[in-house]
């Protein structure tokens, strides 16, 4: 008996739940006007524009606070080329 006083109180709880139904969402954006849509065209022109007046970075050194100004920068050693080996018989 007690297992179907149980059922019938969850069976009451969760049937509101099932009423109430997805929610519904935001309405849909109203189309743009055409001078919208040109001012949004001129504003990001503009952005761009504007971007390509931004200096571009110069690289960065992030041991230079470690080295003293007097420290000249260490450059990668470069090993002469070889002669060429000379094969097989040659006579003078």
């Amino acid at each position: 008996m007690r297992a179907i006083y149980a059922a019938a109180m969850i069976a009451i709880l969760v049937a509101p739940a099932y009423g109430q139904g997805p929610a519904p969402g935001p309405p849909p954006a109203p189309p743009k006007s055409r001078q919208e849509l040109e001012a949004e065209r001129t504003a990001d022109q503009r952005y761009k524009d504007s971007l390509k007046n931004i200096p571009d970075k110069p690289a960065a050194d992030p041991w230079g606070v470690a080295r003293s100004a007097d420290t000249p920068k260490v450059t990668a050693k470069t090993h002469p080329a070889k002669p060429p080996t000379k094969t097989g018989n040659t006579t003078n």
